[in-house]
């Protein structure tokens, strides 16, 4: 196996984990969704029709940036054109687009998701939901790619959700951010109207985010030894 043929296999085993992950957490149902991520010059995507959370690397096929197939046996997601228009317009790493349930719930009865905590601002803030068109569309991925400027997620209305980060793992994360978020939502839209985070509070939240270097782990300082006194004059020790 060359080197270049082994960088294809971590790549298209990486978005596999990644669907499966999706799939444990309930965003993926049967060949609903769609995953990528980009190296280089290459894209590895979900195939069309594979059951995703059963996914496994040889239903990632993998493209150039112009679509092209370069490696893999089976056509790539309807989505495609999407997935490439969020690499050439943002120059991100990674993919995810998902048939959430509560995302979708939510997608079905807002145009702008409101920022109702504040770790949405990980994505950028209000989250907009981008208006309907069908599936695999130039239409859909225009509207969803103006939806995502300034933002890490986007809603697609009465369809679901869509995600993008510089890594995998961060897209995947942010994926289950957005579905935590929406399912917060819908539940405080239950019991009444849900309070929103103004820009001045969304402001506090990041200028203490960046001072306390929020979401990193830190080490307690470690303790200094305990001095020896000195002897007193005329103290036998």
């Amino acid at each position: 196996m060359t080197a270049s043929s082994s960088a294809l296999s971590q790549e298209r085993a990486a978005v596999a984990d990644a669907c499966r992950r999706l799939g444990a957490a309930g965003l993926l149902i049967g060949t609903a969704g769609n995953v990528s991520m980009r190296v280089e010059d290459r894209v590895a995507i979900t195939a069309t029709g594979a059951v995703l959370a059963r996914l496994t690397p040889d239903q990632v096929t993998v493209v150039d940036l112009d679509g092209d197939v370069v490696a893999g046996t089976l056509r790539p997601t309807s989505e495609l054109e999407l997935h490439l228009g969020v690499y050439r317009r943002y120059g991100t790493g990674a993919v995810v687009h998902t048939h959430a349930p509560m995302a979708t719930a939510v997608s079905c009865v807002i145009d702008e998701l409101p920022c109702i905590h504040y770790q949405l601002l990980a994505l950028g803030g209000t989250v907009r939901v981008a208006p309907y068109a069908t599936f695999g569309t130039r239409e859909l991925a225009e509207s969803v790619l103006a939806a995502l400027d300034g933002r890490s997620a986007a809603l697609m209305a009465n369809h679901g959700a869509l995600t993008h980060a510089t890594t995998l793992d961060k897209a995947v994360e942010n994926a289950l951010l957005l579905e935590w978020a929406c399912g917060v939502y819908q539940r405080a839209a239950a019991m009444g109207r849900p309070r929103f985070l103004d820009d001045q509070q969304q402001l506090a939240v990041i200028e203490a985010a960046i001072a306390r270097d929020y979401g990193s782990t830190h080490p307690v300082p470690p303790v200094p030894p305990a001095q020896e006194e000195e002897p007193m004059k005329g103290e036998n020790r």
